[in-house]
């Protein structure tokens, strides 16, 4: 299996080269030439195996560089319940209705970041020797809320590695930002940025592909990569928890091996709803991807015209994660879908650089239109989901997946399709625990934090968890907010390399 860049065809790399890098020198992301399939019979083979055992099936069909060994060691150090609070590591609820929820966020930075970025460090260090590789590696990161915490938690204190992770100033709750700024590791650093997360994550990728920049880079004995979802190590760990949910699903009788699913994914990058796309064509039997968006709704308006236009406002929501307006991995689909056109890829995205927009064909619209479907909801909205999904079930989910319960529910009021459906719970409820409050009781917490945590503990009967339960007598060690123009020079001050 090698792998190419959605910007240069002609170019094939291993798995280890792409994770080892993450992106590519052109500024494309790294793609595998063809999408490995696995059968029913192997579907089914997966039903009495663990989630670490799942995870090295569907390794082994992507990363063919890899031995069995290597895998083991990935997947076994990631995958355990050192890390996940969960025996299952991604915990599939019971039905709501024709719904299940997939919840995603069981390991120790409660969000569904960690089902990857556990086992990035483990695929990253292993790239790195099979490459023969011996310059300290520099991961930079953009977030929105949820990378970059879970990146610096399986990151920090690595040998080999450093770790600068950028956020939106006003642009994540305060429990992501107090989690981000008390982290512990010699190894890491954080910056808030004067602006939004598009600001951040465009300032990462022009760092990584300035050719200047790695240069000195390299003269210190260091080199880039990433730990965004615009590196393939980040991308394949999330097609395995799609394979394992549907496996799930069948072996408790919800449904036969061999039926359809639909699968509903609050996203802004598109990076988690693009693996299930993956996991639907390798033979996963799934229908309809559903992309639910907050009232950012860039990609809603995409997938209903074919129209990319980031030219709008830009809305600071309860949904932070999903305050997105770049959606980096829908290159990695048009690419698919273009049938690995890069010139065409070149040039949608360099408008979108130039122009802050584009348009695909008649052809690909079709295309995108046969799997996906787009819906989107605003604040108050997300509340009321919040409020009516606990009144009715009694489950307390967080502002992100009430986006997901929102659009679901408009999709089945449109369509009526009662096709057996997972929704992927990205966040838990207390990472947002004042908007979660807000939704279930109607009015603002004007307490701290840490009292709204307690708060919501008394209201949703969940277990607050012992990573965010900790944060309150940690010390504040990152405090530095930059503007977006100051990023290299603050890398390389950071790095001790002279600008």
């Amino acid at each position: 299996m090698n792998y190419q860049s959605t910007r240069d065809s002609s170019l094939h790399v291993t798995s280890a080269v792409a994770i080892a890098q993450g992106i590519s020198a052109d500024g494309g992301l790294f793609i595998p030439s063809e999408i490995p399939q696995i059968t029913m019979e192997e579907l089914r083979s997966l039903a009495d195996m663990s989630y670490k055992q799942r995870a090295d099936v569907v390794f082994g069909k992507f990363l063919t560089d890899f031995t069995a060994e290597e895998l083991d060691y990935c997947t076994s150090g990631a995958y355990n319940t050192k890390n996940f609070d969960s025996e299952n590591i991604a915990e599939l609820t019971g039905a709501f209705g024709d719904a299940h929820i997939l919840e995603l966020w069981h390991g120790p930075t409660c969000a569904f970041k960690d089902m990857a970025l556990q086992i990035l460090p483990y695929l990253l260090t292993t790239s790195l020797k099979k490459n023969g590789e011996d310059k300290e590696v520099v991961i930079l990161v953009a977030t929105s809320g949820d990378t970059g915490k879970a990146a610096l938690e399986g990151f920090k204190d690595v040998p080999g590695t450093r770790i600068m992770v950028f956020y939106p100033d006003h642009g994540v709750s305060s429990m992501q930002k107090r989690q981000m700024a008390t982290q512990e590791g010699q190894n890491v650093g954080v910056c808030a940025l004067e602006g939004n997360f598009d600001d951040c994550q465009s300032g990462v990728k022009r760092i990584f592909t300035d050719a200047a920049v790695k240069e000195k880079l390299a003269q210190n004995g260091m080199m880039f990569s990433s730990a965004n979802s615009i590196n393939w190590g980040r991308l394949a760990p999330q097609i395995v928890y799609y394979v394992s949910a549907y496996v799930d699903l069948a072996k408790r009788g919800e449904i036969a091996f061999g039926d359809t699913v639909n699968v509903v994914v609050p996203t802004g990058n598109f990076g988690n709803i693009l693996a299930a796309y993956y996991a639907k064509n390798m033979g996963v039997p799934i229908g309809k991807l559903i992309c639910a968006s907050n009232i950012n709704n860039v990609l809603t308006d995409f997938i209903n015209t074919g129209v990319y236009d980031r030219n709008r406002d830009f809305f600071a929501t309860c949904s932070p994660s999903m305050d997105i307006l770049i959606s980096s991995n829908l290159e990695r689909l048009l690419y698919i879908l273009t049938g690995g056109d890069d010139a065409q890829i070149r040039d949608w995205f360099g408008k979108l650089a130039k122009d802050g927009k584009y348009e695909v064909t008649a052809d690909v619209k079709a295309k995108l239109q046969q799997d996906f479907v787009g819906g989107f909801c605003d604040d108050a909205d997300t509340k009321k989901t919040i409020h009516d999904f606990k009144e009715q079930y009694g489950y307390t989910c967080d502002t992100h997946t009430a986006v997901a319960v929102k659009v679901y529910r408009d999709y089945i009021a449109k369509t009526g399709d009662t096709t057996k459906t997972i929704i992927a719970s990205t966040a838990s409820p207390y990472k947002f625990s004042a908007s979660v409050l807000e939704a279930i009781e109607g009015k603002a917490e004007g307490a701290d934090e840490y009292a709204q945590v307690a708060h919501l503990a008394e209201v949703s009967g969940l277990p607050v968890p012992q990573s965010l339960a900790a944060l309150k007598d940690k010390p504040v060690r990152f405090s530095e907010v930059i503007g977006k123009e100051q990023m290299e020079a603050y890398v390389l001050e950071k790095l001790g390399i002279k600008a």
